[in-house]
């Protein structure tokens, strides 16, 4: 049994949803491990991680607009406001989503659907560069 831990650092330009599927696959083949379970964590309240499609760029675009209805970024609405209009709306969208994935990794490669991609769902106006833990445990 082996484990691999890597953070992948990402820069974002601000709300939205960055996809980080190409970056999560070079360390896991670099990794050397060839059967486990990889965990991707981001290691903020702020942002989040979903896997989603990553074929048509219309589901991207609803997906931001469905979470800005969703959690408006309204100071009426809050009591925590000292960090900004942003930064409420941002951790509900991010309690909605998850900080964690658990992906299966066969061959050296992650068991993904066809039009499944992982992404860093950026909460924040503001550009970041946001940290996530990456950690593959297998053979």
């Amino acid at each position: 049994m082996q484990i691999s831990t890597h953070t992948l650092q990402v820069p974002t330009r601000g709300k939205g949803l960055y996809e980080i599927t190409d970056a999560v696959a070079r360390w896991v083949h670099e990794s050397g491990i060839l059967r486990g379970l990889l965990t991707v964590f981001v290691q903020h309240t702020s942002a989040s991680l979903i896997v989603q499609e990553n074929a048509d760029p219309d589901v991207v675009h609803d997906l931001n607009a469905f979470f800005s209805r969703l959690a408006p970024e309204d100071d009426r609405l809050y009591r925590h406001t000292i960090e900004g209009k942003d930064d409420m709306p941002a951790h509900i969208r991010a309690a909605l989503t998850l900080t964690q994935l658990s992906v299966p990794v066969e061959h050296g490669r992650m068991i993904l659907g066809t039009w499944q991609g992982i992404y860093l769902f950026e909460h924040r106006q503001a550009p970041h560069r946001r940290l996530i833990a990456l950690q593959l445990i297998g053979e």
